[in-house]
């Protein structure tokens, strides 16, 4: 019991050994109960790409909190984890792996590779499934998913095939991004544009038919990427520049080859801008591809896949092509073609998984046929079915890239994902697609691709669940799932994607919220990063500080859609808030003597403490859930911090100290119940967050049940609401602190008995006063007590100024005269702001007309008291002067 508690808290100790418990007693799968409404989420899946960041603990951290908030509810909760096998991130980690052993996936075969890529898989995997453990994340592991299982496989193929049938996903030539280090296509959003040096290389084109232009025989085109002009098929320029219009249908030649191009007139060019001639490569710029679709153009690519010029680079073929720019801008030197070298920073495309710079590359790629499916989820957010963000501004960032969107490229030109459900003839050419291979297999060759690996994890809340079998349990009872919780960021990879695709093969939304919070950065605000050194590994956080305070950090960080910085002196004001819940719990649970549980006595026997602290917990009880459902955790853990720390624990139980050790047995045996049943709903209130420490006090704790986890939730209790608790305990407080404050004006401390006399014309607050003396007493022990409206204020005294009434302490020999008079001065002057304050709201007619009725009389009041101080302290201010004159 409680006498076994250490007086400090422990995180190793308490969290020793307690997830495996609540493992084993199989706490975290759905109770069963098919009577209980049904609460799932499923989580976002981390990549087997290396170890979980600190991002990751606040993803999960948050989805933590909701479900056991439900699951202690009543909810029939299910959690499904799960990971993604994020195919080129992954890929592209076996693939350094293998270079540092001087090897390549080619050398390995697509077979052996794959396996090598499964063993990364469940080296990483096992110390993904550690650090959950460490979180403690209350998770039904028996349902956990990979996106290449065999289940979530067959809804890929389907959704493939399906939308293949329905014409929503084509093949076709287009330019796509290309990452020549991965050797494969990426959608747009995969791309990162970071601002790089380069230059404008301005080259003569010279005319070969006798034109001139402006005195010359060449035109001056400006280019940035000078390897790619052997891929050059036309200049384009505006048809509305007067300045070009006699030039449309001339010819000139590409430097370096000899090889004619025309000048054609095309809307896409910007005569404002450079020189308003452009140079036209349909394979390596997507714009110019448009451009050559409409004008019949040849497509000319001049890359291999690896980014090295190919034969119809000439004499470069082979050329890395960053080396082969050099080589032909001297070339161009050489042969007086290049006219000026004007150095600039421009912004470049970058793979985000192996940051080398992306090329636009003509490709045949799969694509998904974006519009329909857009315009179907669009529409669907205007139905009663409709998704919920949190907060709702990140609607319109969704709505405005959906109704922006471009077909999506699927296709990826790796070994591991999932193999793309066609096949080709090998006689005929002929296409398949199809859940399975031709019957006359010999006969038909696969489609060597991968997909992207957002098409498999953008099923994730219906493949999960058992989806394309819609008849599975789990998807008749859990889908839709009831909340999402992710970054801002993948706003467009995933959440986007996944409800188009849940619209289109479910009928209905994904999920019904989604919680967007914001990214994770440091004590300097800047993103974490490894190039920055400045990342922050959340098991070191827990080694040192506990998982509890680490979650109370990441809970009660940030509100909804906001970043967090990082701050370990925040962490350890959170370890400081759990040692005083395990003290304040220690001194409880030491008290309650060999009850058989917590049980609140009869009302009559409750004294105002008692009173006021059931009325405290109902209000933060109802604060809490109301706050949970909103997702305002920063404020669910402000509510609770007050509670527990202020009311709580610096109030209430010290006000059960003067109760406990004295003689009244009845009276102590309703506080020893009051206490414990304070603690017990405190405890549950905070389990969500602090999973563990709640546990470990709660099992200290006289009770009857299994575990705090599958314990009720507190709800509100209509006969705990006590107003006037309320306002006579803030009188009370206000009086014990105004004699504090004097106390520790005067050095006169708590021990040394002072005469206390309480001046009040109320005769209810005389009889507060006196009913509670027990408390006056304990807390600002006076050697004579005097309260009434014939106290004489002594004319050397140290003073207050409460609510209805004025308050002395006789320390002559303690009070310097000036001292009292420039406290006092100030104390007028502050008197005096609120009361204006206060005027200035009420002379305010908007305020008054359109401020709810209560809000008014609330002012009324404050307006009230303000004034009826003011005027104490300015009465006691001129007797303090008189009393200087007078000595």
């Amino acid at each position: 019991m409680a006498k076994d508690l250490p007086t400090k808290y422990d995180p190793n100790q308490v969290e020793e050994g307690r997830y495996q418990k609540w493992l084993d007693e199989g706490l975290f799968k759905p109770s069963g109960d098919q009577t209980a409404k049904p609460y799932s989420i499923v989580l976002p899946p981390p990549n087997v790409t290396g170890k979980l960041h600190l991002g990751h603990a606040w993803d999960t951290a948050l989805q933590d909190m909701l479900v056991r908030y439900k699951r202690m509810e009543g909810y029939d909760t299910l959690w499904v984890p799960g990971m993604d096998h994020a195919g080129i991130a992954t890929q592209a980690k076996v693939e350094a792996r293998l270079r540092e052993q001087g090897l390549t996936r080619y050398d390995l075969g697509r077979d052996k590779f794959i396996q090598q890529v499964w063993d990364w898989k469940d080296e990483y995997g096992k110390t993904i499934h550690k650090q959950w453990a460490k979180l403690g994340l209350s998770m039904d592991y028996s349902r956990e998913r990979f996106t290449l299982d065999d289940g979530l496989s067959e809804a890929v193929k389907k959704v493939f095939v399906t939308l293949y049938e329905k014409g929503l996903i084509y093949r076709g030539e287009y330019i796509i991004n290309w990452d020549p280090q991965a050797r494969t296509a990426l959608s747009d959003i995969e791309v990162i544009h970071e601002d790089d040096k380069g230059a404008f290389y301005h080259v003569k084109y010279p005319f070969t038919d006798g034109a001139t232009f402006d005195g010359k025989d060449y035109i001056e085109i400006a280019t940035t990427r000078p390897e790619t002009m052997f891929g050059d098929v036309a200049v384009a320029v505006h048809p509305s520049d007067e300045r070009y219009k006699n030039l449309v249908g001339k010819h000139v030649k590409v430097p370096l080859v000899d090889r004619e191009i025309p000048i054609i007139a095309d809307e896409y060019v910007d005569p404002e801008f450079g020189t308003g001639m452009v140079k036209i490569t349909p394979a390596h710029d997507p714009n110019d591809f448009l451009v050559g679709n409409r004008h019949d153009l040849k497509r000319i690519n001049t890359m291999n896949e690896d980014a090295t010029m190919n034969e119809n680079a000439g004499k470069y073929n082979g050329m890395d092509r960053f080396d082969a720019r050099i080589a032909i801008v001297k070339d161009l030197q050489a042969g007086d073609w290049m006219l000026n070298i004007e150095p600039i920073t421009h912004s470049v495309g970058h793979s985000e998984r192996t940051g080398v710079q992306v090329e636009a590359r003509l490709s045949t790629q799969w694509f998904v046929k974006m519009k329909p499916l857009a315009d179907q989820a669009l529409a669907h957010q205007k139905t009663d079915d409709k998704v919920s963000f949190w907060p709702a501004r990140f609607e319109d960032t969704y709505e405005q890239w959906m109704e922006n969107v471009h077909d999506w490229v699927i296709s990826r030109q790796l070994w591991w994902g999932h193999r793309i459900p066609a096949w080709y003839n090998k006689q005929t050419g002929e296409t398949y697609v199809g859940m399975e291979a031709p019957t006359d297999a010999e006969n038909w060759e696969q489609d060597p691709d991968v997909l992207d690996t957002w098409f498999s994890s953008a099923l994730w809340p219906f493949s999960t669940m058992g989806w394309p079998d819609e008849s599975a349990p789990d998807f008749q009872r859990y889908f839709p799932t009831d909340a999402l919780v992710t970054g801002y960021d993948i706003i467009f990879f995933w959440v986007s994607r996944m409800m188009f695709q849940s619209v289109e093969f479910t009928g209905h939304r994904p999920f019904k919220d989604v919680l967007m919070h914001g990214l994770m950065r440091d004590s300097q605000g800047r993103k974490m990063s490894k190039s920055l050194g400045n990342g922050i590994d959340p098991m070191d956080v827990i080694d040192q500080y506990g998982v509890d305070a680490m979650r109370w950090f990441l809970a009660t960080g940030s509100t909804p859609g906001q970043d967090v910085r990082y701050d370990s002196t925040k962490l350890d004001s959170a370890w400081n808030f759990i040692n005083k819940i395990w003290n304040a719990s220690r001194y409880v649970i030491m008290n309650l003597g060999d009850m058989e549980a917590p049980k609140l006595p009869p009302k009559s026997e409750w004294n105002l403490a008692d009173r006021w602290i059931l009325n405290r917990l109902n209000q933060t009880t109802a604060d809490v859930h109301r706050l949970f459902d909103k997702y305002e955790f920063g404020e669910v853990g402000r509510a609770l911090y007050n509670f527990i720390w202020n009311d709580f624990c610096d109030w209430y139980i010290e006000m059960t100290k003067e109760v406990l050790s004295g003689n009244d047995e009845a009276a102590k045996q309703a506080t020893q119940n009051v206490l414990g049943y304070v603690l017990d709903q405190t405890l549950k209130l905070m389990h969500p967050i602090m999973p563990f420490v709640t546990e470990a006090l709660w099992q200290e704790m006289p009770h009857q049940g299994k575990s705090i986890m599958i314990a009720d939730y507190p709800i509100v209790h209509d006969e705990l609401a006590d107003n006037q608790a309320q306002t006579d305990m803030s009188k009370l407080i206000e009086l014990i602190s105004a004699v504090r404050n004097i106390r520790a004006e005067a050095n006169a401390p708590m021990s040394s008995a002072v005469d206390l006399l309480i001046k009040t014309n109320s005769a209810d607050l005389k009889d507060l006063l006196i009913n509670n003396e027990e408390f006056v007493a304990r807390f600002c022990h006076p050697q004579e007590l005097k309260i009434g409206a014939d106290v004489v204020a002594p004319k050397l005294a140290m003073s207050a100024i409460i609510t209805d009434a004025e308050v002395y302490m006789p320390l002559a020999e303690l009070i310097n005269l000036d001292d009292e008079i420039a406290r006092l001065e100030k104390e007028v002057g502050s008197l005096q702001q609120e009361v204006n304050r206060s005027e200035k709201k009420l002379g305010n007619e908007r305020f008054v007309k359109n401020a709810p009725v209560e809000v008014v009389e609330q002012e009324r009041a404050k307006q009230v008291d303000w004034q009826q101080k003011l005027a104490a302290a300015s009465s006691r201010l001129s007797a303090v002067k008189a009393s200087r004159e007078a000595k």
